[in-house]
Formats: structure tokens, C-alpha cells, sequence
């Protein structure tokens, strides 16, 4: 393939925070007598990663929008807490927001793994009306449990890594496969796999010391993680598109008066809008990056697609059944 260069909106992006930062500090002098409050919000992911540019952009635009009432310090890679704490941070008020992989907590509630069943949804425009589908249902399920979720974003489609040629989900039985939630454990049940959970901050690290030896994930993971120098193949089996979700707790959120909560819903609006073109837009190039640096990136053969839809048939058939009535009502709404 061709070299390409970095895509021109997150060039754009980058000189947009540097614009917001300015006009917030041109906006802080007449401000000076006002209360201002300050939000620490965690992810997991790295800051040159997609999802972490937008939350940053995200966090220029409330600070413009409320005129410096609110500040946003946004903490990447892990560096505050890690993945698997961060929900639980914000529901105990240890921090006042964050930004999680929804999939992640499936085994709390399946709606929480509902973009994370293989092949349900695995375009865009599909999963964009499975997202749809089911807010009313995720909010009220942030709500009871004390948060109110701001925005989504999708991963690009999930596809496998291999450290050896996979021509069918029989080449996956007995590699380490890495597993980041109850999805990609299940997964490597069913293909007999060995599964071992590993986040992506440690992946890096798991990959150059053989602990993983596969894994499905976006071909964004893939890049950031530099899996280039430690597996050769990549298969684009555009499985699903998995969300990531920044939300705040209910005390920070009633700590604001009504102005600064519809400044900060309209940023989230525009972070959520923003966040989808982003993330397609990023798609092709990093698959462009990993062939760049010495990745096979190839479609499925006919047998592996057909192993994985099988796969996934399964699992739709076993989050039906765990999320009941509300999970059909869901497919239904979506699949109309």
C-alpha cells in the first residue's frame, strides 16, 4: 500500500484544541470572581488514541462553552485509574467522571455487552442504529445506578490478530488469546483458545513476552499498541464495533447549575458526533499503518467468516437469553 499521511481532521482537531485553549484563557480574566469547578476524567486509553483526542476536545469545548466554569482534566492511558476501576470510581465519587469500554462490565448487566456480541451489528450504520436502539435502555441504566452517560463512541470493527496464519477458527485452538472482556473470553471458549485477560495499557508488554498470541481487536488497538512488532497477521472480520462511554456521577452532575449542564450536554453532542466520523475516518488508515509496518492485513477466507458467524450466532442466542424481555424489545426496535 501506498504511504498516506495523517488524515487532515485530526490535524484539525489538534489545531482546534490549541484555538479553544486560547480563547479559554483570553475568557478566564473576567471569570476571575466566579466559582469554578474541576473534574479529574480518567481513560484508559493513550493520548494520540482517537477516543482520547476527542474527549480532550471535548473538554476545550465545555470550558469554552461555560466560560471557564467548569475545567476538565483529562487523564490518559490509564495514569489515574485503570479500565476495570473506572466505573466504579465514578459511582463511589472518587472521581467525577470517566470514560469506560461498555463491553467491559457485561457481566453486570448484558445490556452493558450488547455492542459486543459478535456480527450483530458490524457496520457503522448498523451499529449506530443498534446505539440508538438501546440509549433509552443505557441511560435509565446509568441513572439507577447513579451516573448520567454523556456520549459513545465506537471502536472501528473488531478483527483478529495472529501471530500465525488462520485460515478457520480451528488455527485459533490452543493460542494465547487475549481476553479484555467477557466477549472476547467467550470467543475463545468457543474456538478453543486460551484465554488471558489482559487491558490495552498492558498489551504492549503482554505481546513482546508471548503472554498473548492473539487477539481480536479494532485495527486502532493494533497500531497504538505497536502489535506490528509481534504479530504478523491481521484479519478484517468487521466482528462489531465495540462503545466506549464517558459519563459523569449524579453528585457531580447536580453540583452544576442548569446553565453549565446544557453547556456540558451540547459539548457531548458535538463529542458524540464528532467521535463517529473520527473513528470511520481512522478506520482504513490504521489498517494503511499496520500493512505499512510489515502486517499482513487480509479479509477472512470464506471458511473463517463462515466459523465466526457461527460464533456469533451463539452468543446473540446466549445474550437473549440473559438479557430477556428487555433485551428482545431491544433487537426488535433495532431490527426494524
Amino acid at each position: 500500500m501506498m504511504p498516506v499521511s495523517p488524515l487532515p481532521a485530526l490535524a484539525r482537531y489538534t489545531r482546534r484544541l490549541a484555538s479553544l485553549a486560547l480563547a479559554a484563557t483570553l475568557l478566564a480574566a473576567p471569570l476571575a470572581g466566579h466559582a469554578q469547578t474541576r473534574w479529574d476524567l480518567p481513560t484508559a486509553y493513550p493520548l494520540s488514541n482517537f477516543h482520547t483526542v476527542n474527549i480532550e476536545l471535548f473538554a476545550k469545548d465545555v470550558d469554552h462553552a461555560t466560560g471557564g466554569r467548569l475545567k476538565i482534566t483529562v487523564h490518559p492511558n490509564a495514569s489515574l485509574l485503570k479500565l476495570p476501576e473506572i466505573k466504579r470510581g465514578v459511582q463511589t465519587a472518587q472521581v467525577p467522571a470517566g470514560e469506560i469500554l461498555l463491553s467491559a462490565h457485561a457481566n453486570e448487566d448484558p445490556l452493558y455487552g450488547l455492542d459486543a456480541v459478535p456480527f450483530l451489528a458490524s457496520s457503522y450504520k448498523d451499529a449506530a442504529r443498534l446505539m440508538r436502539a438501546s440509549r433509552k435502555a443505557l441511560e435509565e441504566k446509568f441513572a439507577r445506578q447513579g451516573m448520567r452517560l454523556l456520549f459513545q463512541t465506537p471502536w472501528p470493527p473488531q478483527g483478529i490478530f495472529s501471530s500465525k496464519p488462520i485460515a478457520s477458527v480451528a488455527d485459533l485452538k490452543g493460542l494465547k488469546w487475549r481476553a479484555y472482556n467477557p466477549a472476547t473470553a467467550r470467543i475463545a471458549e468457543l474456538v478453543g483458545a486460551q484465554p488471558v485477560t489482559i487491558q490495552a495499557a498492558e498489551l504492549s508488554q503482554a505481546l513482546a513476552t508471548g503472554v498473548v498470541q492473539s487477539y481480536i481487536s479494532s485495527a486502532a488497538t493494533g497500531y497504538d499498541t505497536k502489535t506490528y512488532e509481534s504479530l504478523r497477521y491481521f484479519y478484517d472480520t468487521k466482528a462489531w464495533l465495540p462503545r466506549n462511554a464517558v459519563f459523569v456521577g449524579q453528585r457531580a452532575w447536580a453540583a452544576l447549575d442548569r446553565a453549565t449542564q446544557e453547556a456540558v450536554l451540547r459539548s457531548a453532542a458535538e463529542a458524540e458526533t464528532r467521535g463517529w466520523a473520527l473513528s470511520e475516518e481512522k478506520d482504513r488508515w490504521y489498517m494503511e499503518q499496520l500493512a505499512l509496518k510489515g502486517m499482513k492485513v487480509e479479509s477472512p477466507s470464506a471458511q473463517l467468516a463462515a466459523d465466526m458467524k457461527k460464533v456469533g450466532e451463539v452468543m446473540t442466542a446466549e445474550w437473549l437469553k440473559t438479557a430477556g424481555a428487555e433485551g428482545e424489545a431491544i433487537l426488535a426496535a433495532y431490527r426494524r
